[in-house]
């Protein structure tokens, strides 16, 4: 099994003690590992060499037994890689998820308001259901009336035939009465049998003419059920045209409404436009801050390459006796002072020498340790969460800010530091030789002043450090346009966004209007398919109605007009009959 381990050594009398393995962390499997709990220390091999503190890789055995080791460190760095890879795959899948979530709860927002339009159709299509149901009603009304009317028109017909033969009949019997009214002059009356066939002829008669009462009834009743089949039509063609009147509004409201989302998208196109526009200018300013960090970082490199430099000619001046930092000092003074002021000059000279010196190691310390800061903030960072990694990068590059600050302070220092040296090496020579002693130390006349080559390395430094804080003063300008840039593109793009959300829904709005209109259209035309024959035929029926009426008052009054001929013709053959009995009376 694979453990992670800090190599431990015990500090002995001689040297360093032999080395432990401390176990920290146990590989459960390919991408998990677990701490180890407690302390446990197995003893290293013999060709463990590594320093205390090292991370290390063991492979141990079923029974404890090391069989491999190795140094960690490519292998943790290749399990954070791992890790940080695992994570950046877990926030993608999350964030997918998370779309997904979005993405389901929009469809079934959209299936629940698809459903409850589905819902509300299957109403109006039940409504309509309904209505239709309702003229199919009022037609087959409709058709059983006219069946009624034919029938009285047929009956009619046949009680006009009837009629007609009475009247045929009628004129017969007045021929013949007439015929007989003749003979009766001309015989001077009629006898007893004679006229009560007549008078049984004129009953017959009678009894022939049709009563026309049932038929009137039942014409009024067809009439009254006409007239009340016209009501019904009347309020179907009122709602036909209220929905008339509402197709035109819901027409108007419908064609106002798409007017006013081609002008939104018309303005939304204009806003995308802008936005395109402002992206480009963010991705032109983004080039351009790309291309001022490099010159940054060129010119970064350049100061260091001079920094270098300079510390290198000033090595020159530690190393070699054949260079010199100038004349500092007036020899022929030191000459003409007496021994004890110089002797005094020349341990002045070395106390000061020595304070500067212990100043400017402490501040060389200082520099190590802030370098072994950074040091420390660039090994922790990988290790870190994204939020933590941005506040060690703050705190990286003020560290970073620090270094470079004291970097430039101790580059003065150094200099005056060894100017200083060179004074005292100056002095102590001319100590010497007046003292009489050697003065091999002191610099040959023959020595090389590096004093011009440093002030113009300093220039050339000056320059660039003036190059670099103006391109460092460009590229925080470019920072706050672009980020200026990001907030009004992430704000127009939230407003982009929300504007062409609510055009989609005016349009779903008005996808759904037009639906509706489609349907009361629809219904429109149902109505006016279905009222407009009916009406015809109602019409047509109170048409017959009221001719059928005509023809029963013209029946009627025929029929009074029979019957007052009869009640003539009894009259007359009443008379005839008692002028004949006085006649045979007298007789």
């Amino acid at each position: 099994m694979l453990y992670l381990a800090e190599v431990q050594r015990k500090s002995g009398f001689i040297g360093s003690g032999k080395a432990e393995f401390k176990l920290l962390a146990c590989q459960r499997s390919e991408q998990s590992w677990s701490a180890v709990p407690g302390e446990e220390v197995i003893s290293a091999p013999d060709d463990a060499t590594y320093g205390a503190g090292t991370l290390v890789m063991v492979d141990l055995s079923n029974n404890r037994q090391i069989q491999r080791h190795s140094e960690a460190g490519r292998q943790l760095v290749s399990i954070l890689q791992n890790f940080s890879n695992l994570n950046k795959k877990f926030k993608a899948q999350e964030e997918e998820i998370e779309q997904w979530k979005q993405s389901l709860t929009f469809q079934s927002q959209e299936l629940n308001r698809r459903e409850m339009e589905m819902e509300a159709r299957q109403e109006q299509i039940e409504q309509a259901e309904a209505d239709v149901e309702r003229l199919e009603d009022q037609r087959e009304e409709v058709e059983s009336s006219r069946s009624e009317v034919e029938q009285l028109r047929q009956e009619l017909e046949r009680k006009t035939q009837e009629l007609d033969g009475a009247w045929a009949h009628l004129n017969g019997e007045m021929r013949r009465l007439e015929e007989r009214q003749e003979e009766m002059q001309l015989q001077s009356g009629l006898g007893e049998a004679e006229m009560q066939r007549i008078q049984e002829s004129l009953s017959r008669l009678t009894g022939a003419i049709a009563p026309t009462e049932s038929i009137r009834e039942q014409l009024n009743s067809a009439l009254d059920g006409v007239g009340s089949h016209q009501g019904k039509l009347d309020e179907s063609w009122q709602m036909l045209e209220q929905d008339r009147s509402k197709l035109n509004e819901q027409q108007d409201h419908v064609s106002q409404q798409a007017d006013e989302i081609r002008d939104r998208w018309k303005s939304w196109h204009e806003s995308d436009a802008q936005l395109s526009n402002l992206k480009a200018d963010l991705k032109l300013q983004q080039g351009l801050l790309e291309q001022k960090q490099r010159q940054i970082k060129a010119i970064s490199e350049t100061q260091q390459a001079q920094s270098n430099l300079h510390q290198q000619v000033y090595a020159l001046l530690n190393t070699s006796d054949k260079v010199r930092l100038g004349d500092k000092v007036d020899v022929s003074a030191l000459e003409a002072m007496s021994m004890e002021d110089l002797q005094s000059t020349v341990s002045d000279l070395e106390k000061d020498l020595d304070k500067v010196s212990r100043f400017v190691n402490e501040q060389e310390e200082e520099l190590t340790l802030q370098q072994q800061a950074i040091d420390e903030i660039k090994v922790k960072m990988p290790e870190v969460s994204e939020y933590e990694r941005l506040q060690m990068e703050t705190e990286l590059a003020e560290e970073q800010d620090r270094y470079q600050m004291l970097n430039e302070t101790l580059v003065g220092q150094r200099r005056n530091l060894l100017e200083r040296q060179e004074i005292l090496s100056q002095h102590q020579a001319v100590l010497m030789r007046r003292q009489g002693l050697s003065t091999e130390e002191a610099a040959p006349a023959s020595s090389i002043d590096l004093e011009p080559l440093l002030t113009q390395i300093d220039s050339f430094r000056q320059q660039t450090s003036t190059h670099l804080q103006q391109l460092e003063d460009d590229v925080k300008a470019l920072h706050e346009q672009i980020d200026g840039l990001k907030q009004e593109i992430q704000k127009k793009s939230g407003d982009h966004s929300g504007q062409r959300d609510a055009i989609k829904q005016l349009e779903e709005e008005l996808l759904e209007q037009r639906n509706q209109l489609g349907i009361l259209r629809g219904k429109v035309g149902l109505y006016e398919e279905l009222l407009t024959p009916n009406q015809e035929k109602l019409n047509a029926l109170k048409q017959k109605l009221e001719e059928l009426a005509g023809e029963l008052a013209k029946f009627q009054e025929a029929s009074d007009y029979q019957l007052q001929a009869i009640a003539d013709m009894r009259q007359t053959i009443t008379s005839v009959a008692g002028e004949h009995t006085s006649e045979m009376a007298a007789s």
